[in-house]
């Protein structure tokens, strides 16, 4: 097991990754506030690894209650996270109860929020078992549920007390979702870590063939990113938002299409594009870089050119985004191969354009 810290003074927590880590009850009972805890899972992670987990704290003395979620991003919103509530609620679960969820990034991102909001705040452990999960969604403190008009728009900043990514859960994940997460992991090399991208287009067919020590490093490597940027910028002030690098554009198509259709990880990728292709019309990227990045997310099996939407219709959803502020859309755009910046005062036209070059 590898431990990572997220510096965050008295509510610093540790990142555990590692191999067969669900069986293990010993990093819980380091962590826990009292011996209950209510795991929140999906239908489709439930039925793989609930029971080992149940089991394991069970065995180390631990009262364990659960609830089953459907799985999906549809499912992100006001009326499952009222599913957490009501089991919370007949439980007659304490405010020292644990909440631990199990899962992808809705998972995590529900019983995050949840966590954050009954009786004003109960302790809650990240347990991610998407690749996605593993290296963004799970560290941080993000929880959100969707509205019909943005994503992630309700929601709060709400640390776990500990992360325990489970590399052996990536077994289980389906290669359409592997790819997915794919796209978080390059984002780092974008942004910050040129180093790191260079690893990643020598080794993306070990990630895609899903090689164990590939897999290790690049959720490790990922995971010092997010801690350290994190650490730096908790509620996302500044630094932090260089993490949202392809987001705004992503979260529009993820809307416009309807939740789930595309895969957060795919509309990020397609996003990621769309910002490099402002970019590059900016003067800031070579056609060799835009070039060079499409061509690692090809390597990864993810699109690199978003629907057919109508440019309007991306340019009136974008203005729904989190990062607007005084009414100017600020972007995240890559500036050269291993740093990006946010920039605010883009004309509508620039954005068009690289929307219109980014889209089939």
């Amino acid at each position: 097991m590898h431990t990572l810290n997220v510096a965050l003074g008295e509510r610093s927590y540790p990142i555990h990754i590692g191999q067969g880590l669900i069986g293990d009850a010993a990093p819980f009972s380091q962590v826990l506030r009292s011996r209950r805890v209510m795991i929140v899972t999906n239908d489709t992670v439930g039925p793989l690894y609930l029971d080992p987990l149940t089991q394991s704290l069970v065995a180390a003395g631990i009262q364990v209650d659960g609830v089953v979620l459907p799985d999906g991003e549809q499912y992100k919103n006001w009326a499952t996270l009222m599913q957490v509530f009501d089991a919370l609620l007949e439980s007659r679960c304490e405010r020292s109860t644990t909440l631990v969820a199990l899962g992808g990034g809705v998972v995590g991102d529900m019983g995050g929020f949840a966590a954050a909001t009954y009786q004003r705040g109960m302790p809650f452990i990240q347990v991610p078992t998407t690749l996605l999960a593993q290296v963004d969604s799970s560290v941080g403190g993000k929880t959100a549920i969707n509205h019909p008009l943005g994503k992630n728009m309700i929601g709060a900043f709400y640390q776990p007390r500990m992360v325990l990514a489970d590399v052996s859960t990536l077994r289980t994940l389906p290669d359409r979702e592997l790819k997915a997460g794919l796209a978080e992991v390059i984002k780092y090399g974008l942004i910050r870590d040129g180093e790191f991208l260079v690893w990643l287009e020598a080794n993306m067919e070990r990630l895609v063939g899903r090689d164990t020590d590939a897999l290790m490093f690049a959720i490790q490597r990922s995971c010092r990113n997010k801690a350290d940027i994190v650490a730096a910028d908790e509620t996302e002030q500044g630094v932090r938002a260089l993490l949202n690098l392809g987001h705004t554009f992503g979260h529009a198509i993820e809307t416009a299409l309807g939740y789930g259709v595309w895969l957060h990880g795919e509309a990020v990728a397609a996003g990621t594009m769309m910002a490099a292709a402002l970019s590059h019309r900016l003067g800031w990227l070579s056609e060799r870089d835009v070039a060079r990045i499409e061509a690692l997310f090809v390597k990864a099996g993810l699109p690199v050119h978003g629907p057919d939407l109508a440019s309007a219709d991306y340019l009136r959803l974008m203005a729904h985004d989190k990062k607007v502020e005084a009414g100017d859309m600020r972007l995240v755009l890559p500036r050269g191969i291993g740093h990006a910046v946010v920039e605010g005062s883009i004309g509508a036209g620039d954005i068009q354009a690289a929307i219109d070059m980014r889209r089939k």
